[in-house]
């Protein structure tokens, strides 16, 4: 599948920069063409309305999703670890995607929210044949979900909510124990 042209890519940075910190009403075509250093028309090239701008993110979202649940089928530890491991945000392209489209989300997208919820039974579908029961697999989830939070939180303050390595180490042991099927 070829990539996406750069002007275009660079377009939907800018509307995801935008959604991510200033929110979906400030995302207005002008700003994002503002953002991409691109003219109204070249952005208006590619996307035709902001409808086409959040498609083309949820789109982007789905892409990067395919190649984290690649890599996570992969891993030579598994997907569980895999996942518990990369549950701590990097600031990396599919962490950028997940946010602006939980903000979208919020903000009131269907579409949106269809597209985290169809995210998440992708990761379930992936992790599901590596524990032992739904109550495993809601365990790997909601661990998981929690470090993503707390690592949201714990950006500028002194105490850590996320773990050291040593301490993720251990959690994620006690994560497999109690989920190997």
């Amino acid at each position: 599948m070829p990539r996406p042209p750069l002007a275009r890519e660079r377009v939907l940075d800018a509307f995801e920069k935008i959604v991510i910190n200033d929110g979906e009403r400030t995302a207005t075509l002008d700003a994002t063409a503002k953002e991409a250093g691109v003219s109204k028309g070249g952005l208006l090239y590619h996307f035709g309305s902001k409808d086409d701008l959040v498609a083309g993110l949820l789109d982007r979202l789905d892409r990067l999703t395919t190649a984290d649940l690649e890599r996570m089928s992969a891993h030579d530890e598994g997907p569980v670890a895999y996942y518990v491991r990369t549950s701590v945000m990097e600031d990396d392209a599919l962490d950028r995607a997940l946010i602006a489209t939980s903000r979208l989300a919020q903000g009131g997208s269907v579409a949106a929210g269809d597209a985290l919820r169809h995210v998440r039974r992708r990761w379930e579908d992936t992790i599901r044949p590596h524990v032992r029961d739904r109550a495993s697999l809601d365990l790997v989830m909601l661990v998981s979900d929690g470090l993503y939070f707390n690592n949201s939180l714990d950006v500028n303050g002194e105490e850590h909510l996320v773990p050291h390595r040593e301490e993720l180490e251990a959690l994620l042991a006690l994560v497999l124990r109690a989920t190997a099927p």
